[in-house]
């Protein structure tokens, strides 16, 4: 998700695409017999858009209405099958999943009930389908890096959704609340061969509505392969930024550089960065998506988090993250298709789906070379990767972008599985 701010909560705040393939710059065939090293990175979205919610503070009941009636249009249990369509045509060695939200909801007797639990219902999913994934855990410690959470507060956050409450906790309405995660999760075939897990906070954080202090971290693993271990860790920056302040995620950059220089072992880091590789955006650039802007106290690359990492060794694994066709975020908040808002600037950029930034990524140090990389889950409004909705915010986005594409208007709402596209990257150890 691109934005992340809070809503008032009682005195705390309630936070309330084209597919594309192609080898990587220096990601020419390499010879040698080295075992692929195979990644694939998907943020799951929350299910909301929490700008929307923020245009109604300081009401803070109908912003968490406002929330929760699109958290219950972009139903993950709904969409769950598409994301794990990608998963299991590519079964990568290794997911690195942000935005693992769980929402929980208060019963009668105020006792904390899960709704949805997006990295439990997703590996579910994939082991029903055959390939299965195990949260990365070594020596009791599990590949899980929490991020904030917002808990269900009685009387407050109090929402209204008979369909998706009555027959998991028997009543119409409930106060709701969420945390998400970033996790790491590696094909159980592997899960005897991790050897090593971890996960960081990181220092670094923003505070929201001057209550909130919205955390991120990384989760991270260490794995014995064939040809030796490879450390892999999954991230997402923050996205929050105020003018003329350097952002939180060249921070979190500098530190997540930092912790991973002493390893001697090739390391991959995925995640979603929220920076784009033209950040921070000349004052006249186009900025559709409100991206950071030069300042004087942000005047170049050394406050962007992408080019932080490059700076620091790491390879961006691909594909050109500089040609629109390869963006990965942009979708409307219903995932009914592109943001009607950024659509036409998207055409104009030379995204003809409607994404306007590339936000996710892969990145590679320690001696790995880049075979191929692939941007998923962007064949819209047809494809494996896409279901049917229903909300008629939906049906109308769908439609309305539908016709703004100028592509035959479907029947009936077409979703997204996630409000990112995703990356697959395949590796191997250079020169072996």
């Amino acid at each position: 998700m691109k934005v992340f701010a809070g809503l008032v909560l009682a005195g705390v705040v309630l936070a309330a695409g084209c597919s594309s393939t192609g080898d990587a710059d220096g990601g020419a065939a390499v010879g040698g017999t080295s075992a692929q090293i195979t990644v694939m990175t998907r943020n799951l979205y929350l299910g909301a858009d929490v700008g929307v919610a923020l245009e109604l503070l300081p009401d803070v009941p109908a912003a968490a209405q406002a929330m929760w009636t699109q958290v219950a249009a972009t139903d993950f249990t709904s969409r769950v099958d598409e994301l794990a369509f990608d998963i299991v045509e590519r079964s990568p060695m290794v997911l690195g999943l942000q935005e693992a939200t769980v929402w929980e909801c208060l019963d009668s007797a105020g006792q904390s009930v899960t709704v949805f639990d997006f990295s439990t219902q997703l590996l579910n999913d994939l082991r029903r389908q055959g390939v299965p994934y195990v949260i990365a855990e070594h020596d009791g410690k599990t590949a899980l890096s929490p991020g904030y959470a917002i808990p269900a507060l009685a009387g407050l956050t109090v929402v209204s959704d008979p369909v998706t409450l009555q027959p998991i906790l028997g009543q119409d309405e409930a106060a709701c609340g969420f945390r998400i995660a970033d996790v790491l999760a590696v094909r159980e075939d592997l899960a005897d061969q991790v050897t090593a897990v971890g996960t960081t906070t990181f220092d670094a954080t923003t505070v929201v509505g001057g209550l909130l202090e919205v955390q991120r971290g990384y989760a991270w693993a260490d794995v014995a392969l064939a040809d030796g271990a490879v450390r892999f860790a999954t991230t997402h920056l923050e996205s929050l930024w105020t003018a003329d302040a350097e952002p939180a995620s060249a921070a979190q950059a500098r530190q997540l550089i930092s912790e991973l220089t002493p390893v001697s072992t090739p390391v991959v880091v995925m995640g979603d960065f929220n920076i784009d590789p033209r950040d921070p955006r000349p004052l006249n650039a186009p900025n559709p998506a409100g991206q950071p802007e030069v300042s004087p106290t942000c005047p170049d690359r050394s406050c962007s988090a992408y080019w932080l990492m490059v700076d620091a060794g790491f390879v961006d694994a691909g594909p050109d993250a500089t040609d629109p066709k390869n963006w990965t975020w942009g979708s409307d908040g219903s995932l009914a298709g592109p943001s009607l808002t950024r659509l036409d600037a998207a055409l104009e950029l030379g995204n003809p789906l409607g994404f306007t930034d590339r936000l996710d990524y892969v990145f590679v140090r320690g001696g790995l070379e880049v075979v191929s990389a692939e941007v998923v889950g962007g064949d819209w409004p047809d494809g494996p990767a896409v279901w049917d909705c229903d909300d008629p915010t939906q049906v109308e986005n769908t439609r309305r972008a539908a016709e703004r594409l100028g592509i035959a208007v479907p029947a009936s709402g077409r979703c997204f599985a996630t409000d990112h596209l995703g990356l697959a990257i395949t590796a191997v150890r250079r020169g072996a």
